[in-house]
Order: C-alpha cells, then sequence, then structure tokens
C-alpha cells in the first residue's frame, strides 16, 4: 500500500511527532523512507540584506539537525533532501517527484503558533497533495 514515504520535518514538537509516527507507517508496510526539509525563502527575503546570509547559514543548520534526527530514529537507508522555496509547494512537489504514496508532516510548526489548529502549510498539503497525508498534531502547548 505505501512503498515511499516521504516525512516533511522542520524540527518543531509535531514534526518530531510526524517523524515517529512515519517511521512506524513506513517499518510497518516495508516503505522507504524520504525526508525533507524545506528552506522557507520568505523568511530570509523580508529581512535586510546584510542578514539575509547569516538566516541562511541558520536555516541550513536547523536542516541539517531536523534530517540528522530522523536518520538516527529511523532503522533503515533514508533519503534526505533540501530545498528552497515555498514549503507547501516544495513539499507537493517533492512528494510527486519521488512517486511517494504518503506524505507525513506536523500540524503546526516551528512558526505556526498563529494558526489554531492547523499550521497554513500543513493545510496546503493536505488540500493540494495529490497522495495522502498523514499530519500529527503536537499534544502540549
Amino acid at each position: 500500500m505505501f512503498d515511499t514515504v516521504v516525512i516533511a520535518t522542520d524540527g518543531s514538537t509535531s514534526g518530531r511527532r510526524a517523524v515517529t509516527v512515519a517511521l512506524d507507517v513506513a517499518r510497518r508496510f516495508e516503505a522507504s523512507v524520504h525526508a525533507l526539509y524545506v528552506v522557507d525563502e520568505t523568511q530570509v527575503d523580508g529581512l535586510p540584506e546584510d542578514v539575509h546570509d547569516d538566516v541562511r547559514e541558520a536555516l541550513e543548520a536547523q536542516a541539517d539537525e531536523s534530517l540528522d534526527a530522523v536518520e538516527t530514529a529511523a532503522d533503515q537507508p533514508v533519503t534526505v533532501a533540501v530545498r528552497e522555496g515555498d514549503p507547501a509547494t516544495e513539499i507537493i512537489d517533492y512528494a510527486d517527484d519521488t512517486d511517494a504514496d504518503m506524505v507525513a508532516t506536523g500540524t503546526r510548526g516551528r512558526h505556526g503558533e498563529h494558526s489554531f489548529i492547523v499550521g497554513s502549510v500543513a493545510e496546503t498539503v493536505v488540500r493540494d497533495c495529490p497522495v495522502p497525508v498523514l499530519t500529527v498534531r503536537q499534544l502540549e502547548a
């Protein structure tokens, strides 16, 4: 049923929970695992130009930490990828590029505290992704 699982991660609390649940699904279906981190260019573009390099470097470090956490938690090989752009669009495109059978994501990312139930990225992925999307909510506030 699920041969390829894409885990969209950002290192947030619900993102870390999504990793755990998605790895369990992949293990049960003996699916390959892809972990994806999207560097949100809007976080860089809206800042003064003299800090762009520092912010980009911090975001890339955050990507490495988030993807390393997936690889550490997995008991199988994980294909990791970093993309830049709009997170929802990049997640959907990556799922398409890898012929994913499922995408897993947290409901609220690092910058999603303004969203009441489901973050805007997760909401867009659920609405627009052509494959099933497993959303995993954050338990604690």
